[in-house]
C-alpha cells in the first residue's frame, strides 16, 4: 500500500482522470475527498469506488475558481478525513473554437479562473495546512501537453496550462524547506468525457491518431499510475518537474 492512511483531496474527481486517480489512491490505502463542480452523480460513483476499496470518501461540491469556495471545501474535507497529506489539482475546463480576436470576457474568465487560478487557490491553502502540521506533503498538478504546444483557437487554455507548469516550478522552490513535493503531469489526448466527442468522430479521431506515435488515446488509469508515483514515497526525490505523458505527441510535433 503506497498511500496507506494518507488523506487526499482530488479536485474534478467526478469523472475521467480525477476519478481514476481517486480510485487508484484508495486502492493504495488513501482516504479521499472528492471535489466536484456540477456532476453529483459522477462524484457519488467515485465515492462508491473509493468505499469499495475499503477506504473513507466524501463528495464535496465546490468551485475551484472561487477562493471562498476553495476555503470551504478544504475545511469540509479536513473535518471529514483529518489533516490532508496530498493535493491533486485536476479540475479543469476545455476551451476551443475562438480566436484571440473573437474571445469574449466570459470565456477568458472561466478558463483562467478554473484552470490556472484554481490550482493556485488550492495550493495556497494546502501549503498553509501542511506548515501548521509540521511540513511534508505532496502536490500533484494536472496540466496538459498544451502547456508545451501552440493552441490556436484555444489560447486561454494553453496559457492556463503553461501557467500551471510555472506555478509548479516556483512553488516547489518556496516549499522545499517544508519538504512539500510539488510536481505536474501534462497529459496528451486522454479518453475522458471531455474528449469523447472528438474521439467518436471518425475524421477527428483519425487526424488525432496520425500525430500520436502510439496511435491511440491514453487512458485515465495511465495518468493515475504516474500520479501515484509522485504522491507516494517513491517520488520523494522528485520536485518541481513536469512529466509529459502523451504517447509521443509532443516529440512528433516538431516533425509533423
Amino acid at each position: 500500500m503506497k498511500l496507506q492512511d494518507r488523506h487526499v483531496l482530488v479536485t474534478g474527481a467526478d469523472s475521467g482522470i480525477g476519478q481514476a486517480i481517486a480510485t487508484l489512491f484508495a486502492q493504495e490505502g488513501a482516504d479521499v475527498a472528492i471535489v466536484y463542480h456540477t456532476d453529483q452523480q459522477g462524484a457519488q460513483e467515485t465515492v462508491r469506488r473509493v468505499e469499495a476499496a475499503g477506504r473513507r470518501a466524501c463528495a464535496i461540491q465546490g468551485d475551484v475558481g472561487n477562493p471562498q469556495s476553495v476555503a470551504a471545501f478544504f475545511a469540509e474535507a479536513t473535518q471529514a478525513l483529518g489533516t490532508l497529506d496530498v493535493l491533486v489539482n485536476n479540475a479543469g475546463v476545455g476551451a476551443g473554437g475562438a480566436s484571440v480576436a473573437e474571445l469574449d470576457d466570459a470565456q477568458i474568465e472561466t478558463v483562467l479562473r478554473t484552470d490556472l487560478l484554481g490550482p493556485l487557490y488550492c495550493c495556497r491553502i494546502f501549503v498553509k495546512q501542511r506548515r501548521e502540521a509540521g511540513g511534508g506533503g505532496r502536490i500533484v498538478n494536472i496540466s496538459s501537453v498544451a502547456q508545451h504546444l501552440p493552441t490556436p483557437e484555444s489560447a486561454p487554455y494553453g496559457m492556463a496550462k503553461a501557467g500551471v507548469g510555472s506555478l509548479t516550478r516556483s512553488l516547489s522552490r518556496e516549499v522545499a524547506e517544508d519538504r512539500i513535493n510539488v510536481n505536474n503531469i501534462a497529459p496528451g489526448l486522454i479518453q475522458t468525457p471531455m474528449t469523447q466527442q472528438r474521439l467518436d468522430d471518425p475524421d477527428k479521431r483519425e487526424k488525432s491518431m496520425s500525430v500520436i506515435p502510439w496511435h491511440r488515446p491514453g487512458q485515465p488509469e495511465e495518468i493515475a499510475r504516474l500520479a501515484l508515483f509522485l504522491a507516494s514515497d517513491y517520488g520523494d526525490y522528485v520536485t518541481g518537474q513536469t512529466w509529459t505523458i502523451d504517447g509521443g505527441l509532443s516529440m512528433q510535433w516538431g516533425g509533423a
